[in-house]
């Protein structure tokens, strides 16, 4: 990467010009480069010298011109930059030597293999998915193919919630609510029950005792009432399978609560916990009865329960909270407990625990990563002070909960779906107790119809493909903490920051380098000399250098939506450098060269669409 290469020889030379001074290097000194976004400016620039100007009691100007000298002296940056200035009030831009660069093979530093396991999707198993699941579940597989790319080893789970209130109402809805109404789908079927029961619950609260009785049966297992849960939930977790096979969105084990429970993994947890002075059971006031994890006042507060400070893994009826499951599931992620599951074959590739089966490797994870929206920040801080309290500080440093913000509707699609938009809101909220939001299969549906209408070469991918790319990648352009506004015009878009711009342009690069009978394997195509360059040349092979850092910057930050920052300007750059210089008709010399930055540009977008998940069509 070619600003790694650079800091580290900055370094040097700040270490070698404190020496001289006779100073300590303060190791903790953080330096950074960034490229300039004027192209005058150089290549890549640092600001190292202002930072330095308190220690060294001198102008930031003259520690610049100092740091110079030395790179220049001592050579460290010999074949790879071919310029340094220094600007006011203490830059030191670089201008990179593109002959050197071309020559050489950038690679990505990649990780040792160690395994990290991600958990995402998690969707409560009761009733269809909507787009608000499958930001989480375009997330968390960007961070699979990201990860990957970066040489670790990745086990992806999805979490199988078979026990909880959503699943018990949809129960008590299935066998209480009369309904008839046509579905092509069983959670559609499902979604309306589960609305329909939820609005029944103030007229008849007979029903809430019939739910808390589902939801101890559920508990216990092989009753009439747990096997009923248990066929909505397969025929339910099966069609959210399906639905995310259309992404390309694949697991390795689904770990279904249930499991958890029955076969004495929390009580392998709690025996531990009871061990530690934090875990006790309370014997008065509200919570009497109660199981609870007393928390450090560093913890942050959690303002919508009514003990704050203290969670409850326990409650006083017996029945276990989420987070006292997702401990217990926490300690068998990383190795902790001396017990595993039993697994078979739920699908073709994919493996569910099971209450009987066959042993497989899975968990002893380095890393844990969870999916989850900033809802859940304060479970998952629980999940992480529990791994401290019981001694696994190393474990709860490794345990990174990746947060982002919840799918809302526009109020053009608020309307749409029938909901009162008179009081002016910038957004509103999805509600599956209401039956308010846009369902997946819906939405492929509708994009699929407005790219086919809008399609005048059909010869390429089919629509359905091109709809199921445009909407991951409008689900992961945001950053993660952004509140996605769902607006269907705006996400059926073909133009602009969209997954069908990066595609086509890819595809448009293949065509090129097809049409000048390109060998894309052919180590010939490398220029000997990069003369002179125009703007729009510069620009893109400019950007094209960046990519290593880019995918290196996302990794670190588990951050899939960088990627698609960059792949779009590097969209727009090949496109206004294509626009701007004749490729196929251009002379000898530049012909050689342009062939050659398009191919540069056709593996870089690639490997970015690839680790996005979307195609890397030849023809669109």
């Amino acid at each position: 990467m070619i600003s790694q290469l650079i800091i580290n020889n900055i370094e040097k030379s700040v270490i070698s010009l404190f020496q001289e001074i006779g100073l300590n290097y303060n190791e903790d000194l953080k330096i950074s480069v960034e490229q300039p976004s004027h192209l005058e400016h150089g290549d890549y620039s640092t600001n190292i010298a202002m930072q330095l100007a308190k220690v060294l009691r001198k102008a930031p100007i003259q520690i610049a011109g100092m740091l110079k000298n030395k790179l220049e002296q001592d050579g460290y940056l010999k074949n790879l930059v071919n310029k340094i200035e220094v600007a006011p009030p203490g830059f030191i831009n670089m201008y990179i030597d593109w002959n050197q660069w071309s020559q050489r093979d950038f690679t990505f530093p990649l990780n040792n293999g160690e395994k990290v396991v991600i958990e995402h999707t998690s969707i409560n198993p009761n009733k269809s998915a909507h787009i608000g699941h499958l930001r989480n579940s375009c997330i968390g597989d960007s961070l699979v193919r990201l990860l990957k790319r970066a040489g670790y080893k990745v086990e992806v789970h999805n979490y199988i919630d078979d026990l909880g209130n959503q699943l018990a109402d949809t129960v008590v809805g299935i066998l209480n609510i009369p309904y008839k109404k046509e579905h092509s789908r069983f959670g559609d079927f499902c979604w309306d029950i589960y609305s329909t029961v939820n609005k029944q619950y103030e007229k008849n609260p007979s029903l809430l005792e019939q739910r808390t009785n589902v939801l101890h049966s559920l508990e216990e297992g092989n009753e009439n009432l747990s096997w009923v849960g248990l066929l909505v939930v397969d025929r339910i977790v099966r069609e959210h399978i399906e639905e995310m096979n259309e992404f390309d969105i694949h697991y390795d084990l689904l770990v279904w609560e249930s499991n958890i429970v029955r076969e004495g993994f929390w009580t392998a947890a709690f025996n531990l916990l009871k061990q530690t002075e934090h875990f006790h059971q309370e014997t008065s006031g509200k919570l009497k009865g109660c199981w609870v994890l007393k928390q450090p006042t560093t913890v942050a507060e959690d303002t919508e329960s009514e003990h704050s400070m203290d969670k409850v893994l326990v409650r006083s009826n017996g029945i276990l909270t989420y987070t006292a499951k997702d401990i217990a599931y926490h300690l068998w992620k990383f190795g902790l407990l001396e017990k595993d599951f039993m697994y078979k074959r739920f699908t073709e590739g994919l493996w569910t625990t099971s209450m009987n089966g066959t042993d497989a490797s899975f968990g002893q994870a380095d890393f844990v990563i969870n999916v989850i929206d900033h809802r859940q920040e304060y479970p998952q801080a629980m999940v992480k002070q529990a791994l401290e309290i019981l001694g696994y500080t190393k474990q709860a440093e490794k345990l990174r909960h990746v947060s982002y913000g919840v799918v809302s509707l526009s109020p053009a699609a608020a309307k749409e779906l029938g909901l009162d938009t008179t009081d002016g809101k910038a957004s509103y909220a999805m509600s599956g107790r209401q039956g308010i939001g846009i369902k997946i299969s819906d939405l492929v549906d509708l994009m699929e119809g407005i790219i086919e209408n809008k399609r005048s070469d059909k010869s390429g991918l089919s629509s359905r493909t091109i709809a199921v790319a445009s909407i991951r990648y409008y689900l992961l352009r945001f950053s993660l903490l952004t509140e996605v506004v769902f607006d269907i015009q705006q996400a059926t878009e073909v133009t602009g920051n969209t997954g069908v711009y990066l595609m086509y342009s890819h595809a448009r690069a293949v065509s090129i380098l097809s049409k000048a009978e390109v060998d894309l394997y052919s180590e010939q195509l490398v220029p000997d000399k990069i003369n002179q360059m125009d703007k729009a040349e510069y620009a893109l092979l400019r950007h094209i250098a960046t990519w290593q850092d880019t995918l290196y910057t996302a990794v670190k930050e588990l951050s899939p939506h960088r990627i698609c920052t960059y792949a779009h300007e590097l969209a727009t750059l090949f496109n206004n450098f294509y626009a701007a210089c004749p490729i196929i008709k251009a002379d000898n010399d530049k012909k050689a060269f342009r062939l050659w930055l398009t191919l540069k540009f056709k593996e870089t977008i690639g490997d970015a669409l690839t680790v996005l998940g979307l195609p890397t069509p030849n023809r669109m």
